[in-house]
């Protein structure tokens, strides 16, 4: 079997919490079993609703909460879920958080009925919105997901894998891992908050590179834009006045046409709070004009800033910190009417929005997801982290972080992607060097695209005991060269991974316990299967049929190729296991002849192995014992032929592989 690998990008950013003025907060398989189809996803998941949001702040009834609690007490669980469903349903913002015990019991009722993805609905809205110790419930919920939840590879131990394959790889590697825009965009002040039009030819981002003079200068927040020509960005431009003044401008998005910018304003006269969001137009000079702010329907006495457009642009997301949230700071929206104007602005809910704080939203310019930061949601890998949430028939699906190649120990904000789905744009930072970001981009990585929602998931279980295994599982898009974060087998043997329909991709299985298993998948919507493999029993030697030399040779043949490949590449795999080759004759011919030939035979293969994979000499042991240790009497052909053979023994190291569990 021929074997290939593809390197991956590899990156891990870390965008500190920076100050100022407030613009921010933070196969078909062709050898699988078990192989079905089912439409394609996203699949509309569960979604609790609650009309009340955004109408009452909060919602009691003791007379209904009495007949609950006393059904509960007889033990009468059926009668009393229906009762408390309806009473949840009810809820207003401040029930989330003053009320988490009733979503708790909830979920123990649905649990009870056997409605295991309702009660895990409830249980998340728990852990988002408590204001309590909930250790129990996190405990509890942990244990409900463990054979559902994503167990990624640490970052240290994935960049040793891709290591591993470097000596391997027959492909070229993607060129950077990111870029930095370079001083045609950058200064040497703090650059952030970018964006792009839908048309990938102009980039708005912040800058506080304009300096206010006077006895206590500052700098100032001021919104920059570039176009791009011929592939490459131009010199940066201010927007001058009138968009940038006296105060804070940043956080732009803007209209397809061109026409229409919005963008956050602080500390200005007519603000009603300290950031509120403003509309400008194009005049017909080419010049911005007609500056407006957005008003009481959509502004707040606090902080409003971060806006994106939906695909359609009849709807605005930004973030606020106003008062009657769900915490210190929410997605909001904010739909266009008839008459051009803007509606009171909505809370986008308990299922987006958490305890803590969710910032800097991006909608993407074709498709139906909303990339935000939080650090309230479920899984997180630093202290805020990019998270994606696609809309399904009209609801808001939980959300899914992006991914340890993108949220790393930092914090993370500004997602910013372009229409073709291709590059990320953020705002980083040199490490010790927090006072200056500037903007980078990269290649969009396989979590964060918004296509990928098509499910690949099987399990890995062992042939003879049909127990599952352990390992490590790596996805290869062999298109587009990207490999996709590396996770380890769940529990129970399963595994999952969301990626684009009609791609060819190379999955890769790895495990102390057995040979690395290669699967091409050429995706064709959801894809299911089984993989069986068996478990090396270091104790037992082991022999590969297709391992048989011509007689009185020892030239390796090229149907021997494969099986000795993978032997090689299990070394590589494996740095700290060593291989023993005995080469072993039948009784026939003189003994003498019998034991040089084993001997070269067993070198032949060690050589083989070295120079396949470049191994240095010594960790492979070849020994010729001729027709000494025959496994049968030779009465039969049949006995003579199944002495004639090679064993190999994997010796494995005093301590297992780090990673491998």
């Amino acid at each position: 079997m021929k074997r290939t690998y593809l390197i991956g990008y590899l990156f891990l950013f870390f965008l500190l919490p920076f100050t100022g003025y407030g613009q921010y907060k933070h196969i078909p398989l062709k050898a699988a079993s078990g192989l079905k189809a089912r439409k394609k996803a996203p699949n509309p998941e569960l979604h609790l609703d609650f009309p009340n949001i955004n109408k009452i702040a909060y919602y009691r009834d003791k007379k209904k909460l009495s007949a609950i609690q006393k059904l509960e007490k007889r033990k009468q669980y059926k009668q009393a879920l229906p009762l408390l469903e309806a009473y949840v349903s009810n809820f207003g913002i401040d029930n989330f958080y003053k009320d988490t015990q009733l979503l708790w019991r909830l979920g123990q009722l649905y649990e009870r009925q056997g409605k295991l993805e309702h009660a895990k609905a409830l249980y998340r809205l728990v852990l988002k919105h408590h204001r309590t110790d909930v250790r129990r419930v996190q405990s509890y919920y942990d244990s409900l997901e463990q054979n559902s939840k994503d167990y990624y590879v640490p970052l240290h131990y994935y960049y040793e894998l891709v290591e591993y394959r470097k000596s391997i790889s027959t492909f070229q590697p993607p060129k950077g891992v990111y870029l930095n825009m370079g001083t045609s965009i950058n200064s040497p002040y703090e650059d952030y908050g970018p964006t792009i039009n839908s048309e990938e030819e102009t980039f708005i981002f912040t800058s506080k590179r304009n300096i206010q003079p006077g006895l206590n200068e500052r700098q100032n927040e001021d919104l920059f834009y570039s176009k791009q020509v011929d592939g490459f960005w131009q010199e940066a431009q201010s927007f001058g006045k009138p968009i940038n003044s006296l105060y804070n401008e940043g956080s732009a998005c803007l209209s397809r046409d061109g026409k229409t910018l919005y963008f956050a304003r602080c500390f200005s006269p007519d603000g009603m709070g300290n950031c509120d969001l403003y509309v400008a137009t194009m005049q017909e000079d080419g010049k911005w004009g007609n500056i407006k702010n957005l008003g009481a329907k959509v502004n707040s006495k606090g902080w409003d800033s971060q806006p994106t457009f939906s695909s359609k642009e009849d709807t605005l997301y930004f973030a606020s910190d106003r008062l009657g949230g769900f915490g210190l700071s929410d997605i909001y929206y904010t739909t266009k009417l008839r008459n051009g104007e803007w509606s009171k602005a909505q809370n986008m809910g308990p299922v987006v929005n958490t305890r803590e704080s969710e910032v800097s939203p991006f909608f993407h310019p074709k498709y139906q997801v909303l990339y935000f930061s939080s650090r309230g949601q479920l899984y997180n890998f630093g202290d805020f982290d990019i998270y994606k949430t696609y809309r399904v028939n009209g609801h808001w699906q939980e959300p899914r972080n992006i991914g340890p190649l993108v949220n790393g120990r930092g914090s993370e904000y500004y997602f910013t992607i372009d229409a073709s789905s291709k590059n990320l744009y953020y705002a980083r930072s040199e490490e010790n060097d927090i006072k200056n970001l500037d903007l980078y981009s990269f290649p969009l990585p396989m979590e964060a695209h918004p296509l990928a929602v098509t499910k690949v998931e099987g399990t890995v279980k062992d042939t003879v005991t049909r127990k599952p295994l352990s390992g490590i599982i790596s996805i290869i898009d062999l298109e587009n060269g990207i490999e996709i974060s590396s996770k380890y087998i769940r529990p129970d043997g399963s595994f999952e991974f969301d990626l684009i329909d009609q791609t060819r991709y190379m999955m890769i299985i790895q495990s102390p316990d057995f040979f690395t298993i290669e699967r091409e998948l050429s995706l064709e919507q959801d894809t299911t299967f089984q993989i069986r493999t068996t478990v090396i029993d270091y104790s037992i030697p082991m022999v590969f049929k297709n391992i048989e030399f011509d007689q009185n040779e020892s030239t390796i043949k090229p149907d021997m190729q494969p099986i000795l490949d993978e032997v090689a590449l299990f070394l590589i795999d494996h740095p700290t296991y060593r291989l023993e080759i005995a080469g072993h004759t039948d009784s026939a011919g003189d003994q003498e002849f019998n034991l040089a030939l084993s001997q070269d035979r067993a070198d032949a293969i060690r050589s083989y192995i070295e120079r396949k994979v470049n191994i240095p000499q010594g960790r492979i042991d070849a020994v010729g014992y001729g027709s000494s240790k025959p496994l049968r009497s030779e009465k039969t052909e049949e006995d003579r032929r199944i002495n004639r053979r090679v064993e190999f023994r994997l010796i494995k190291p005093d301590r297992p592989e780090r990673g491998l569990k």
